[in-house]
């Protein structure tokens, strides 16, 4: 008889509560990785919710959106999340929304649309540290490929999950530091917030 490998559970890990509450949406990964324990999403983070009509499920009013996060099995945090926001005053509703699932030890990157492309600072925030850095026209993974220097040929073979689990190790040993900032102070520094929209191709 051969032994079955248990599957991480999404109840068994910090993101239990974030289900359960509707926030993980438009997940391109929502399952267990390849890594023992660990519970991996690719998605959106919902935020702030849009006043329920009847029955109809409406889109978030605010989400943190391109999230990658990990989760291990039996642990009440998490200890990496990465995500896109239009603008870096969401930095306080990301936190709030986590909660008790953020800690002085995780690694927790946002990716901002209106902070100065030349600088990355480190705001603390609710008991845990943010890494905020601007967000050069394009997408939260390769601008934490090129943050942690892993090569995108090298993963370009492996699956979603396993590309997961290559940013989250290599996120988890990340400790370079960056100018310390108050939330307040980069409410101060950042700039307009720019229409999402603009110069798309249609």
């Amino acid at each position: 008889m051969t032994a079955t490998i248990e599957k991480t559970a999404i109840e068994s890990t910090a993101f239990a509560r974030l289900e359960k509450e509707g926030r993980m949406l438009n997940a391109v990964l929502k399952a267990p990785t390849h890594k023992p324990g660990r519970f991996g999403f690719r998605g959106e983070l919902a935020l702030r919710f849009a006043p329920k009509l009847a029955d109809e499920a409406r889109p978030p009013e605010l989400s943190c959106d391109q999230v990658l996060a990990v989760a291990t099995a039996g642990e009440k945090t998490l200890p990496f999340f990465a995500g896109y926001l239009l603008s870096f005053e969401h930095l306080k509703d990301v936190a709030e929304v986590l909660g008790d699932s953020i800690h002085a030890g995780g690694k927790y990157f946002l990716f901002c649309n209106n902070i100065d492309l030349a600088r990355k600072y480190q705001v603390p925030y609710k008991g845990a540290m943010f890494y905020v850095l601007p967000i050069d026209e394009a997408t939260v993974y390769n601008e934490l490929l090129e943050l942690l220097y892993l090569e995108k040929n090298d993963l370009k073979k492996l699956d979603t999950a396993a590309k997961l689990d290559a940013v989250a190790d290599a996120a988890l040993k990340f400790d370079i530091t960056f100018d310390m900032i108050t939330y307040a102070e980069g409410l101060e520094l950042m700039g307009p917030v720019r229409n999402p929209n603009e110069n798309r191709p249609v």
